[in-house]
């Protein structure tokens, strides 16, 4: 059975044009079967289309060999303009200068739908920019609205319709909200990829996250040629400690023994794998705020419940206030309309969690009685046009909005 992903009708929108389609994202995210989907769309309506699979050595290797192969494995197309869907692009030697070669002659003739998985690969390969000559979308793992579809519940899902604000009232019955705070506690603990959302049991979920952390993640460790894999590890689980904390790369380098280089590639390899995001302070006056230091965040919580081997209901755990953190990042870097997420601290280590699109400040909690306003009078006193909000995982009868007032 087929679900929607929201990312779906922007892609359709650009399949009149002639640039290249670029979809990127995290193994297991739901590449594949968004480019499968978008194929029997295009087959419903009398176009003619290809599917080349990558993985496959046969077609790697001739598409390597000579460009032109790709005629030899899509057949005969006649006069009419075909689409051609490249899963896993990356594998190619020089993507790029395949994609442009195709581009250039046969514009107008061939339409290029192409995915690729783990960043670092387009980094390398794709030397030329390909400027003017492509369209990049990020298929990020499930939204709450997706995964409210994917679990069968569609009628509650009217209730967190996509907005362009960070935050939005919503009138929900008690027993919408008890239901949803069940759905919602599953979505924080294992996560928000398609597999794991789909699994039926703790189990199922739990083993295939460990599949899907260790399997993907080592393939890309290989690939880069990272030689002390223990620390690399190590390296990891510390950042899931860490979550949310100034990331110091001196300090941990002469942690694990090895160089603040080693560290800032095995930085690298976990973002471009997306299985974390850097995040920078914000700021207005460099001496007294600015930090070169990022702060780290998981894009999926269950994954960092895998690394932490942990999978305690978030009520019931020792580091509820990161963990929670953690989410809201989350759900901050699934909205669309979200185009920056900083942190701001100063050097006297006053801190707010996280600034959105320079617009609004806020801070979480877990829970919202502690919270003193006035204690976050320096970043109110200078920053008087960006309003600070405290985000809890209550109920709003707290005065504050709560996290379903996010998703």
């Amino acid at each position: 059975m087929y679900f929607k992903r929201e990312i779906e009708d922007s892609v359709l929108d650009y399949l009149a044009t002639d640039e290249i389609l670029v979809v990127i994202g995290a193994r297991q995210s739901g590449k594949t079967t968004l480019l499968r989907k978008i194929q029997e769309i295009l087959d419903e309506k009398g176009d003619i289309s290809f599917f080349v699979n990558l993985e496959n050595p046969k077609y790697l290797s001739k598409l390597d060999e000579d460009y032109e192969n790709l005629f030899e494995i899509i057949g005969n197309r006649g006069n009419q303009r075909a689409f051609v869907f490249i899963d896993e692009v990356q594998y190619l030697k020089a993507p790029s200068n395949f994609l442009k070669y195709i581009f250039d002659e046969y514009k107008g003739k061939i339409k290029l739908i192409v995915s690729g998985s783990s960043a670092f690969y387009i980094d390398q390969k794709f030397k030329d920019s390909l400027a003017g000559r492509k369209r990049l979308f990020e298929l990020n793992l499930l939204n709450f609205r997706e995964f409210l579809c994917f679990k069968g519940f569609e009628d509650i899902r009217h209730l967190f319709i996509r907005s362009d604000k960070v935050f939005q009232e919503r009138n929900i019955s008690l027993v919408d909200i008890n239901q949803v705070k069940h759905l919602l506690g599953e979505f924080i603990k294992f996560g928000a990829y398609p597999g794991v959302v789909l699994e039926k049991t703790e189990n199922g979920k739990k083993n295939l996250l460990e599949e899907l952390f260790n399997s993907y993640l080592a393939r890309d460790v290989e690939v880069e040629g990272v030689r002390n894999k223990t620390k690399f590890y190590t390296l990891t689980r510390i950042i899931a400690e860490q979550v949310g904390s100034l990331f110091n790369s001196s300090e941990l380098a002469n942690t694990l023994g090895i160089s603040v280089t080693a560290i800032e590639n095995y930085i690298y390899i976990l973002e471009k794998s997306f299985q974390i995001k850097r995040i920078r302070p914000f700021y207005k006056n460099i001496r007294k705020e600015l930090t070169k230091m990022p702060k780290i965040y998981f894009l999926d919580t269950g994954i960092r419940n895998v690394v932490l081997d942990d999978y305690g209901s978030l009520e019931n755990r020792i580091d509820r206030g990161p963990y929670f953190e953690n989410f809201v990042f989350k759900l901050l870097h699934d909205k669309r309309s979200v185009k920056t997420i900083n942190f701001w601290r100063t050097q006297e280590k006053h801190e707010i969690d996280f600034i959105v699109n320079r617009k609004i400040a806020i801070e979480t909690k877990f829970n919202a009685r502690p919270f003193q306003k006035s204690k976050y009078s320096q970043f109110t006193n200078n920053y008087k046009d960006i309003p600070l909000i405290l985000l809890s995982y209550e109920d709003k009868d707290n005065g504050h909005p709560s996290i379903l007032d996010l998703i």
